[in-house]
């Protein structure tokens, strides 16, 4: 069984069980305990879990988990509509953008005025959302249906010939080291596609998920240009990530949970 495997099996028992022991995981995985413990230092590195005595643990007892889900994560949900209210002051009329599958990019969706843009996304949700916008121009690539995604190889070529002036990006976590992280392989090539595709890239990303690596890499930071976050995020950890050439936008959250301003 190859790392990434016994990685994902590892989540997903931590996730059913809440803790997991070295010693059962080796029996499982037909594996010695040290390749067990080496497993779990790796995941340990990208905070999706602790270590203990024996086993491992969720990383903060789950509270800002990073496991995949099938329906849009709710959590942060006030962070979450304030940087998609900045992310759509970045839209003017005419724009050919494309929209990822995630809840961040689902609450543009819902809050997009009925302006005249064209729209290229694969997330089920967001189309529900985008089709009774008539002035939207709604552009959807082939594929079959993978939870609330559309996913097919046969799309790709075709992508490619698209001039997509704005990509708004989602990630699962954001790390100095391991860059832009999801769990789910099918959706890294859609990924990546839409980026070479993108004039400009913008992150979506709320403060909890910086300093936080999921299990694949889909993207270093070097390839994205702006990350749009909100004002929860520590001004140190902001500088970090700023120091890699990249524009940071903050959204603030007014009392009531509304966007008041964003400011880089």
């Amino acid at each position: 069984m190859l790392a990434a495997e016994r990685h994902r099996k590892i989540i997903d028992k931590l996730e059913q069980f809440g803790a997991v022991k070295v010693s059962e995981l080796s029996e499982l995985f037909q594996v010695t305990e040290k390749t067990v413990r080496e497993d779990l230092e790796k995941l340990e590195e990208k905070g999706l879990l602790k270590r203990t005595h024996g086993g491992a643990v969720p990383q903060q007892g789950g509270e800002d988990s990073l496991y995949p889900l099938q329906f849009p994560n709710s959590k942060h949900q006030q962070e979450k509509a304030a940087i998609a209210e900045l992310a759509l002051s970045c839209i003017e009329p005419n724009d050919i953008i494309a929209l990822d599958a995630g809840s961040t990019t689902l609450e543009m969706a819902k809050r997009l005025p009925n302006i005249p843009v064209t729209v290229l996304t694969n997330d089920l949700l967001i189309i529900r959302e985008l089709t009774a916008k008539d002035q939207v121009r709604l552009v959807i690539p082939g594929g079959y249906r993978h939870n609330n995604l559309l996913i097919g190889a046969e799309s790709q070529e075709w992508i490619k010939r698209l001039n997509v002036h704005k990509l708004f990006l989602s990630t699962t976590g954001i790390h100095m080291e391991y860059g832009l992280t999801i769990f789910t392989e099918e959706l890294t090539k859609l990924k990546k596609l839409y980026m070479e595709n993108a004039k400009v890239v913008y992150c979506l990303a709320d403060h909890s998920k910086f300093d936080k690596g999921a299990l694949i890499t889909f993207a270093g930071l070097h390839e994205i240009d702006y990350i749009i976050t909100d004002e929860g995020i520590d001004a140190d950890v902001a500088a970090r990530y700023e120091s890699q050439n990249i524009k940071m936008m903050k959204a603030a959250l007014s009392e009531n949970g509304k966007r008041t301003k964003g400011r880089s």
